[in-house]
């Protein structure tokens, strides 16, 4: 079992930045691809980006070259800094972790709020 810890949401100004985290824990073993999905109200849940274990990134089109993932696997921990955020990445913000054997797992959640 994988445990998430997810950190570093919260309510930011249009154009300001965040820095989420999320540290797995216990059998991390074998951990492949993360990445960090979103879900707003009303919405399915989407990917927002990914990374795999030799670094290779995916993005979601509306924020690339705004939002950037990176993982430090000696932490277990993957990164997504979002610069010039919009409103509309108000969202909750799911971490989730995949190893072998189609095997997930998802963090709790950290709301991340665009306003003014």
């Amino acid at each position: 079992q994988v445990q998430l810890m997810e950190s570093g949401g919260g309510l930011v100004q249009p154009g300001g930045s965040l820095r989420l985290s999320c540290a797995a824990s216990g059998n991390t073993f074998g951990i492949n691809a993360m990445g960090w999905y979103r879900q707003a109200p009303g919405k399915q849940r989407e990917l927002v980006a990914g990374i795999t274990i030799d670094g290779s990134t995916h993005y979601e089109d509306s924020v690339k070259g705004r939002f950037t993932i990176a993982r430090d696997n000696a932490k277990n921990t993957v990164y997504l800094q979002m610069n010039r955020l919009k409103p509309e990445d108000t969202a909750v913000y799911y971490c989730n972790v995949r190893r072998p054997g189609r095997v997930e797992y998802w963090g709790q959640g950290t709301q991340v709020t665009v306003s003014s």
